[in-house]
């Protein structure tokens, strides 16, 4: 009796096994650490294709987002795209097969260049990436009950989001193939590596049809978050888990494992660059977290509504290490025009910044910004002809006083001396003061209102905004660099405090980690760098502000593959 009841036991399981078109299988671990390699072996019925589903076990849906903005975005592209404020799918999930062909198909992929000019499909560069089909339905019938925890069209609809989306890569999935350092779309179905495609690459599909055998290996995320847990299906039969575990510095919000003495060392390169020409010290923060850092955000948040409130640490924390040198020290300070600018740069930071930003299509609005800034740098270069210099006779003047006065101090091993300001009329419409002997005038009015407007964009970007201010004081008011610089520090100071406090009051807060890193190294840029921007010429400083403007330009319109 007791010899039957064993035999049914196992003739139960061989026909459980064979039902679910599984054998026996294993993970190779029970636990990883991010970046480490995931292996599984096992058999599946002979002659079968294999359908290898990793879905992370926590599930998100739209409804589970705690922020504002995004709150608003996911219901409103759930509309366009089909699928629910409910919908749950596996933020990070992976379908490893020997046939990504029946859920999807390799395409090209255009990028980079002015959209507002472009239709749909152009682009300036071209690369191939693998898109999901577009309906549940017209996924190969057998592959469609083989994706695990994806189970519906909504959950179809709201995979294709997540990683084929710009926002939905940046929002959920955290996760992305790129080409150079542009984002082309995130993992999901993968297959050997032999396809060429980079997508597949360090993952490795080996199956025996004849025998069903197979191995399988793939390298996780290598900033999965700490204790993710993830849920393994062999053609749609669970057969365990595994817990992927911390590896390095976690930064929580930023979502990323780094050391944060490298953010350090990136601020202060920054942070010195900003307080030599008073521009782009967030524009080129943002990049290195972008590109370097490469800043996300928690599960359900955009990436954006973390970096940009990191940012301003910079941009706040990098003035105030050159401003006591500039203000206290050296006294060159036009007062009157940084305070009117930074009024000004308050109210549109604060309060008029976040209407805009709502209301202003954000691809089209950096596109139209790139063509402003690549007239400044246009204008800054034009302003170094000898004809320009000649039409602007103060600066020419203070120039050749400056440059004997470098030469003499280098002659006799001594510090040049800066100068100082020297007010000659103060005046809401009329500001006049002496630099190196020359009569300068400018409108501190006219800068207020120029100030809303750069509030505007540094809300809008999470910037200091002084890549906008620096040209137009050059070229409007006809200012030399080595007072446009520190008038500019003020302007971004006061942004920077309208910026942090817009997201504060929108629920947003940077990642700590990454912020006091920031700080300390923009704090210590700053104080080097208004020490070294006295060791080059006008005529440098500008010329190093137009390849800044320059890079600008490629950067908004992304025609930044090379960087």
């Amino acid at each position: 009796m007791k010899k039957i009841f064993t035999y049914l036991i196992m003739i139960s399981l061989v026909l459980l096994f064979a039902a679910s078109g599984s054998f026996a299988n294993s993970i190779s671990a029970s636990s990883y650490k991010a970046g480490d390699v995931v292996e599984i072996k096992g058999k599946i019925e002979p002659g079968q294709d294999l359908y290898l589903a990793v879905a992370q076990t926590e599930m998100f849906a739209p409804k589970d987002t705690k922020g504002a903005f995004e709150i608003k975005r996911l219901k409103k592209d759930g509309k366009k795209r089909g699928f629910a404020n409910d919908t749950k799918i596996p933020p990070l999930y992976y379908m490893i097969t020997n046939v990504p062909e029946k859920f999807g198909k390799v395409d090209k992929k255009r990028f980079g260049g002015p959209s507002v000019l472009l239709k749909k499909g152009q682009g300036i560069y071209s690369t191939t990436m693998f898109y999901l089909k577009n309906k549940f339905n017209d996924v190969d019938s057998v592959a469609r009950t083989m994706m695990g925890p994806i189970k519906s069209e909504e959950q179809w609809n709201f995979l294709r989001y997540a990683n084929e989306s710009g926002y939905g890569i940046n929002t959920i999935v955290k996760e992305s193939n790129r080409t150079g350092k542009v984002v082309i779309f995130s993992k999901t179905v993968i297959g050997d590596q032999s396809s060429g495609n980079y997508w597949d690459k360090g993952t490795s599909v080996k199956l025996d049809k004849a025998t069903g055998e197979f191995t399988a290996s793939f390298k996780s995320f290598r900033h999965t978050p700490p204790n993710t847990k993830f849920d393994v299906y062999v053609n749609n039969a669970k057969i365990g888990d595994y817990t992927v575990e911390k590896n390095g510095f976690w930064m929580s919000k930023a979502y990323r494992y780094m050391n944060p003495l490298w953010v350090v060392i990136g601020a202060i390169l920054v942070g010195t660059y900003f307080s030599m020409i008073g521009a782009a010290g967030g524009m080129l923060m943002a990049a290195f977290q972008v590109l370097v850092v490469n800043t996300m955000g928690p599960v359900g948040i955009n990436a954006a509504n973390v970096l940009k409130p990191s940012n301003i640490a910079l941009t706040l924390f990098s003035p105030l290490g050159a401003f006591w040198r500039y203000a206290m020290v050296e006294k060159r300070v036009a007062w009157p025009v940084g305070l009117s600018f930074g009024a000004g740069i308050f109210i549109g930071s604060i309060w008029l910044g976040k209407y805009v930003s709502a209301i202003l299509p954000m691809k089209a609005y950096k596109e139209w910004l790139a063509i402003l800034v690549v007239i400044m740098g246009i204008k800054t270069l034009m302003e170094m002809t000898p004809k320009a210099m000649n039409k602007r006779k103060s600066i020419k003047a203070m120039t050749q006083k400056f440059n004997k006065e470098v030469a003499a101090a280098k002659a006799e091993g001594r510090s040049a001396q800066m100068g100082s300001i020297e007010p000659v009329k103060t005046g809401l419409t009329d500001y006049r003061f002496k630099f190196w002997g020359e009569e300068f005038t400018i409108n501190p009015l006219l800068f207020a209102f120029l100030g809303i407007f750069i509030g505007i964009v540094s809300r809008s970007f999470g910037i200091g905004g002084g890549f906008l201010l620096v040209p137009a004081m050059t070229t409007l008011a006809g200012l030399p660099m080595y007072v446009a610089v520190p008038i500019s520090l003020i302007g971004t100071c006061f942004s920077s405090i309208g910026s942090f406090i817009g997201y504060l009051m929108a629920g947003y807060l940077p990642d700590m980690t990454l912020a006091i890193s920031i700080i300390i190294g923009g704090f210590a840029g700053g104080m080097l760098g208004s020490r070294a921007q006295k060791m080059f010429s006008e005529m440098t400083l500008k010329v190093v502000l137009a390849v800044t403007l320059f890079f600008l330009f490629f950067r908004f319109f992304k025609i930044e593959i090379w960087i």
